[in-house]
């Protein structure tokens, strides 16, 4: 037999063995299912950044499309916040290539920040990801996120003093922005050890944030207190008991929200909505705080809404300045009549 037959052969042999490894089979049923719970066989984007999660998420996507017969979009994200983004960004296209996953690099252009970079690059990550899945017509963003994000992340917001909403809000499935675009994590029960131990089968190759180990951001300090935590017996699967039921709880109070959001709330077009003046007189002040919060977000374009403080502030200067004029998250509130007119800055 020639010699280049028996390395096809090879390929061919080694590409089943990685499918039918029993861990990969057990990580792709759980994939699946919640991927076919939410999307069927609709068309999805997923976010490629290098790491071990999101290299096993191409992997499993490009199974799952053989599967289906459906088609998905890869998208990496070179958002130049460190020196060698270009070159990474062209190492992982060149790397899925080689497993027959085409991918598209999108670049951020602007001013690198100063302070505050990893919310920054996450900012520009979900803005990026979104317009090109607006851009492309497709609904649903495929994100590569685990059990560790999902505690991380719990974590992270109990720290900064998050409300019930913020505790809860990391799940399998998430309205994303205004083009109501759904954030997909098929791998959010996943350990972060096995997709590192697929991405190892799969790839041999993966890239490591050298900021996942500077303790000058939260994520990493955090990250450090988990690790030192599990070493004295801490377990996971009660941090996400507690982190299911507030999930439970959450979805009582978004009936509320989603009542107090058709009787208060006008949107005028995709840049302006009125909100009524009854909205602060007749309901909670959390309903009050997350209706001021997404509406702002999704006027302003953004992922993410105003940071509590900043919100919180906001909502007594509504409830005590007859002639409020301000300015928050990318957008200008200001009394008009007897309702409060959002509007996005026309300079962002």
């Amino acid at each position: 037999m020639k010699k280049k037959n028996l390395i096809v052969q090879a390929k061919l042999k080694k590409n089943r063995n990685l499918i039918w490894d029993k861990k990969i089979q057990n990580i792709y049923r759980i994939f699946r299912d919640n991927l076919f719970k939410n999307i069927k066989k609709e068309k999805f984007c997923i976010g490629v950044s290098g790491g071990p999660d999101s290299l096993t998420l191409a992997y499993l996507s490009k199974i799952y499309c053989k599967e289906f017969k459906t088609k998905f979009t890869t998208l990496i994200i070179n958002h130049n916040l460190r020196k060698e983004s270009t070159n990474e960004a062209k190492k992982i296209k060149s790397l899925l290539l080689k497993k027959n996953i085409s991918s598209k690099i999108l670049i951020w252009k602007g001013k690198i920040p100063k302070t505050g970079i990893q919310h920054k690059a996450r900012e520009i990550r979900y803005n990026l990801l979104l317009k090109e899945c607006y851009k492309l017509k497709i609904n649903y963003l495929v994100l590569g996120h685990h059990v560790d994000d999902l505690v991380e992340n719990f974590f992270i917001r109990l720290f900064r003093g998050s409300g019930l909403r913020g505790l809860s809000s990391f799940n399998v499935v998430s309205l994303a922005d205004k083009n109501n675009i759904k954030i997909i994590r098929p791998l959010i029960s996943i350990k972060k050890k096995e997709l590192i131990n697929i991405a190892k089968k799969v790839y041999g190759f993966f890239i490591i944030d050298p900021s996942n180990f500077k303790e000058i951001f939260l994520r990493t300090r955090i990250r450090n207190y988990i690790n030192n935590f599990k070493r004295e017996g801490f377990d996971l699967n009660k941090v996400k008991l507690t982190i299911n039921n507030l999930q439970t709880s959450e979805k009582s109070l978004n009936h509320y929200y989603q009542k107090a959001i058709n009787k208060h709330v006008r949107y005028i077009n995709i840049n302006k909505c009125l909100i009524s003046n009854k909205l602060f007189i007749n309901e909670s002040d959390e309903i009050i705080f997350r209706i001021i919060g997404n509406v702002i977000a999704k006027i302003g374009n953004s992922y993410y809404p105003p940071r509590g403080k900043d919100l919180k502030n906001l909502i007594v200067k509504i409830k005590s300045d007859l002639h409020l004029k301000v300015t928050l998250g990318k957008c200008i509130i200001e009394k008009v009549n007897n309702s409060y007119l959002i509007k996005k800055e026309h300079n962002v």
